[in-house]
């Protein structure tokens, strides 16, 4: 199922890992991945105070949830980041980059106040179409 990057050069190119948009032959199931944290398997939370570990957990987290649906993080078009610090931005970006591969799913990142534990830096949520 092709996933295209679509980039204009109406927009400024992104500074990140994601793309303007992306488009795919939805003739595949939709999956809707909820929020992922850096909780390991075993109930722990990875990397706390380390924003690249508890990136690269919660990349691994997004990554098993695809992979149960059928899918790859190839198959991911669509994610959302939640953030403690936006200063971490290009921190995060860089362990993104070893999970997500052109096509770029596109991405909206946001500085959140809060989130479900005060030891979480990062949350995750993505869609993806899986054939």
């Amino acid at each position: 199922m092709p996933k295209t990057q679509v980039s204009t050069t109406e927009l400024h190119a992104p500074f990140g890992v994601f793309s303007q948009a992306t488009t795919i032959e939805a003739t595949g199931r939709l999956v809707f991945v909820s929020g992922m944290t850096a909780r390991r398997q075993d109930g722990s939370i990875a990397g706390v105070g380390d924003i690249r570990e508890q990136t690269r957990q919660v990349c691994e987290n997004v990554q098993a949830a695809v992979r149960a649906a059928g899918g790859t993080l190839a198959d991911v078009c669509r994610v959302d980041v939640y953030v403690r610090n936006m200063e971490d931005f290009a921190k995060i970006h860089e362990i993104r980059a070893q999970y997500f591969a052109e096509p770029l799913p596109a991405s909206t990142m946001v500085e959140v106040s809060k989130l479900a534990h005060p030891d979480y830096l990062i949350e995750i949520n993505a869609i993806a179409v899986v054939s």
